[in-house]
């Protein structure tokens, strides 16, 4: 089992910026590929960004694509989400995820381990 715990989400202007950071903690995580994942009220849950393994390939949505950056820090256990120039579209709960296989990590319902969520909100 993985339990993965976000942090860093709050209240934010337009045009700011927040780091989200994913902590796994009973297992390691370099074992996993690993996902952000938004959801904003009434709205599917959507895809964010993606990074496998040892970070050799890593995926955006094109609504964040030069905006946020994911990156991971296997020694530390811990997955980061930097997120710049936010706009008020970028308002959701923001979970991190965590799965063994390396591919369609776009995809959530591939995902084995999910966090609990963080909030962010930008207000215009």
């Amino acid at each position: 089992q993985v339990q993965l715990l976000e942090s860093g989400g709050g209240l934010v202007q337009a045009g700011g910026s927040l780091r989200l950071s994913c902590a796994a903690s009973g297992r390691t995580l370099s074992n996993y590929a690993m996902g952000w994942f938004r959801q904003a009220p009434g709205k599917e849950r959507e895809f964010v960004a993606g990074i496998t393994r040892s970070a050799g390939m890593i995926w955006y949505v094109d609504s964040v694509k030069g905006r946020f950056t994911i990156s991971r820090d296997n020694a530390k256990n811990t997955v980061y989400l930097q997120m710049n120039s936010l706009k008020s579209e970028d308002t959701a709960v923001y979970y991190c995820a965590a799965k063994t296989a390396q591919l369609l990590l776009t995809t959530a319902s591939g995902y084995d381990y999910w966090g609990q969520g963080t909030q962010v909100t930008v207000s215009s």
